[in-house]
């Protein structure tokens, strides 16, 4: 069984995601960060969804902003609260003593060559680990990534959000060597739970079913609001789900970089796909290192089954 360790900001799609890799996968801990909302309530909210789930596992501050400037949230989808929709019990629990920063270094040291890091929010806990201990780069068996997109962004134009919320980490990761996996917008924005889902969780009976539909509906409502989707996207399970279900994401090898300059291109993830392309031979003077592994295509309808039943495993 996979051993992964979750870095997010809770955040409607992250609890989904938490929720679906702990019946999945060896979920060794969560870290938090800035993003969907201030540190505070991310942290509070993954608490409360271990609280809901009846899960044991430990979480860790992470960092409130990012390497430069100043923090960007996200109230408007994720509510003031970051997880608006429902009422979560309160955390009985609090988080450990140690920071995310060397939590996450302390876990890849003692699971050298087999953990999977997967930062589903702004990258700041990572970069800051990677600075922090080098050795780091050479534990990790590999980095899964919710970010970017291949095509366009939905904070400008050219950037996603979780990108936006720290350009400088995430170029530090993507120049770290470690074998990446990217998920972007470009796959996650058509996979999510349409209203026959979230009634589909409703109905079930169950107790977390209905209070993650509360969660969804409120979320669902929110993306009609602001970008007229029809459906909420589940970006960050789309992290998660390969290492459960492959044949579910297609993925093509290329090199990803960070745009950190552009007036209007900020935090965009620069896919060079010619590479893809067939019978495309780059001079080499252009040719660069593939550094990551992006995702293409999904089959979306049974990705968000495979979570929806997920989901109905708890009580």
């Amino acid at each position: 069984m996979t051993k992964i360790l979750i870095d997010c900001d809770p955040g409607h799609d992250d609890a989904v995601a938490l929720l679906f890799a702990a019946r999945h996968l060896e979920l060794v801990g969560i870290t938090t960060v800035h993003g969907n909302s201030t540190l505070d309530n991310t942290t509070r909210n993954a608490l409360a969804l271990l609280e809901l789930a009846g899960l044991e596992t430990a979480v860790a501050r992470g960092c409130a902003g990012p390497l430069v400037g100043s923090a960007t949230h996200a109230a408007h989808i994720h509510g003031s609260s970051g997880l608006d929709g429902a009422t979560l019990p309160p955390p009985t629990r609090q988080p450990v003593a140690a920071h995310a920063v060397d939590f996450i270094i302390d876990q890849a040291e003692r699971h050298r060559g087999e953990l999977v890091l997967a930062v589903i929010g702004p990258q700041t806990n990572l970069a800051m680990a990677l600075r922090r201990e080098p050795r780091l780069a050479g534990w990790l068996r590999e980095i899964t990534v919710m970010g970017g997109s291949t095509t366009t962004g939905n904070v400008t134009p050219a950037a996603e959000f979780n990108i936006y919320g720290d350009p400088e980490a995430a170029a530090a990761v993507f120049a770290s060597g470690i074998p990446i996996r990217m998920v972007g917008l470009n796959v996650t924005r058509r996979t999510g739970f349409a209203a026959a889902d979230v009634a589909r969780l409703r109905g079930s009976g169950r107790r977390v079913a209905a209070v993650i539909a509360d969660l969804l509906a409120f979320y669902l409502e929110r993306q009609r609001e602001a970008f007229r989707l029809d459906l909420a996207p589940m970006h960050d399970v789309c992290a998660i789900i390969p290492y459960v279900f492959p044949e579910l994401i297609r993925y093509g090898e290329t090199f990803v970089q960070i745009e950190l300059a552009g007036a209007a291109t900020r935090g965009m993830t620069v896919c060079d796909l010619r590479s893809l392309h067939p019978g495309t031979t780059l001079p080499a003077r252009l040719a660069k290192t593939c550094n990551a592994h992006v995702a293409l295509e999904a089959d979306s309808r049974l990705l968000i089954d495979r979570v929806i039943e997920t989901i109905l495993t708890y009580p």
